[in-house]
């Protein structure tokens, strides 16, 4: 069943329908919120208040939009939000120390190595670049759909993920070289 013939049904007054929305999208949007947040609680709370808020909204949901598109905006605007006022409360943009603690300390696994050196690196970018490089590259977005979720224009777009990317290259580098 198409994402739009599940949206029909909830709008009927079938629930499940949304938990079969809720969960086709779950894993895409908890990465994302996870890599944007890079907190495993907060991008669980951003997650579920999306999908609260898009429980919400369901009836200003237009067909001709894709369902995941509208769903990451909704994503996106509560991640700005919780990464603000997290970063009010306790000083900090990224990284979770956690997630510091672990790449600091060699795993046995290159791949962990990598995940982990990523994700510092990722944290220590500015929150706009950090957003426009994981809906290009972890999404794997085109800048158009980026540009209907973010509501900045494709060149700022283009702009924001090459300055990501001339951020994080030394910093992975530098970190992988340490590893």
């Amino acid at each position: 069943m198409s994402d739009a013939e599940l949206v029909a049904r909830v709008l009927a007054g079938d629930p499940r329908a949304f938990a079969a929305l809720a969960k086709r999208h779950h894993q895409g949007c908890a990465r994302l919120a996870y890599r944007m947040l890079g907190n495993r609680q907060d991008a669980e709370d951003a997650l579920q208040e999306t999908l609260l808020r898009a429980y919400r909204a369901l009836g200003r949901y237009q067909e001709r939009e894709l369902f995941q598109a509208w769903l990451y905006r909704i994503l996106v605007n509560q991640c700005r939000t919780l990464g603000a006022r997290r970063a009010r409360r306790d000083g900090r943009l990224m990284p979770d120390p956690v997630v510091v603690e672990r790449a600091a300390v060699p795993s046995t696994e290159r791949r962990e190595d990598l995940r982990d050196a990523f994700q510092v690196a990722l944290g220590g970018i500015e929150p706009k670049l950090r957003e426009a490089f994981l809906l290009k590259y972890g999404e794997g977005l085109e800048y158009a759909e980026m540009a209907r979720i973010t509501g900045v224009g494709i060149s700022a777009l283009k702009m924001r993920v090459k300055r990501a990317c001339d951020v994080m290259r030394p910093r992975l580098e530098g970190m992988l070289d340490e590893a």
